[in-house]
């Protein structure tokens, strides 16, 4: 009996470990891009997206930090799920946190894909992460 030579990985293995790379490097990047941004914001928005971004990854942890029109957002496979828009960004009255068309929150002929977000206490922090998790669900 001849013993089997190892050549090292297949073609198909080599390509999905670049690609698992690739997606972790998109990952920091990503997430590292999100905290600048989340950093550059005022007061009350500043503190608003570094709870949500903590909040949205407790909920959603295949969820990947990335930027959307500047704005603080999360997505899967290179689409928005959701996001953050600052009060400052378009001098509103409140800062929202709203949703894609990608997300799963499809209830009847009519639903909310966008919310105003005036304060984070651990009631709405919790109806976030129900949401996030309705959203990225099958």
């Amino acid at each position: 009996m001849t013993p089997q030579s190892y050549d090292g990985f297949t073609a198909a293995e080599r390509g999905a470990m670049k690609e698992r790379a690739k997606e972790l490097k998109a990952t920091a990047e990503g997430d590292a891009a999100v905290r600048e941004k989340i950093a550059e914001l005022d007061g009350p928005d500043r503190a608003t997206a570094e709870r949500l971004h903590e909040v949205v990854l407790a909920a959603a942890p295949q969820l990947t930090p990335r930027l959307y029109y500047g704005m603080p957002a999360w997505g899967s496979d290179g689409r928005v799920v959701c996001f953050f828009q600052p009060a400052a960004k378009f001098k509103a009255r409140y800062p929202t946190f709203g949703f894609q068309d990608v997300a799963q929150l499809d209830d009847g002929a009519i639903w909310p894909v966008s919310f105003a977000v005036s304060e984070l206490t651990p009631a709405v922090e919790q109806q976030i992460a129900e949401l996030v998790r309705k959203a990225v669900s099958a």
